[in-house]
C-alpha cells in the first residue's frame, strides 16, 4: 500500500543540500513536529492523496485499507505517499519533523473537512 516517492530534484555540494520534493500537484503543505512516543493519525481522507517527507527523526506508519494492513518504518530523507481511503496511524520513535503534502487540501470546496476518523 505504501508508494515510495523520490524528490523531483536533489543537489548537494560544499554549502549544503537542496531537496525539491515536488514542483506541482499539491495544494496544501504542512510541517509536522511530533514528540517521541506520541501517536498521530488514526484517520483517512475520502478525497486527498497525502505525501510525507521525513526531515528528521523516525516514525512507524501503519496503513489499513479493507482487510489489508501494512507497517513500515521511515527515517530522515524518505518520502512516501498514502492514497485516499487508507487509514494511517503514525507512531513516533523519536522527535520527528515531517513535511505533509495534500493534493487537494484538507478544507474542501464545499466547506467540509476531509479527515474521517478510522471508526467511521
Amino acid at each position: 500500500m505504501f508508494e515510495i516517492m523520490k524528490p523531483d530534484f536533489y543537489h548537494e555540494d560544499g554549502r549544503g543540500k537542496l531537496v525539491q520534493l515536488v514542483h506541482s500537484g499539491y495544494n496544501q503543505i504542512n510541517v509536522v513536529y511530533s514528540k517521541a512516543g506520541t501517536v498521530r493519525g488514526g484517520h483517512y481522507h475520502r478525497e486527498n492523496r497525502e505525501a510525507f517527507y521525513v526531515v528528521a527523526g523516525t516514525c512507524k506508519v501503519e496503513l489499513t485499507k479493507g482487510d489489508s494492513c501494512e507497517t513500515q518504518t521511515f527515517s530522515a530523507g524518505q518520502f512516501f505517499c498514502i492514497e485516499p481511503g487508507t487509514i494511517h496511524t503514525f507512531q513516533y520513535m523519536e522527535d520527528t519533523i515531517l513535511v505533509g503534502l495534500y493534493d487537494l487540501g484538507v478544507e474542501l470546496a464545499g466547506g467540509e473537512t476531509d479527515i474521517v476518523p478510522a471508526d467511521k
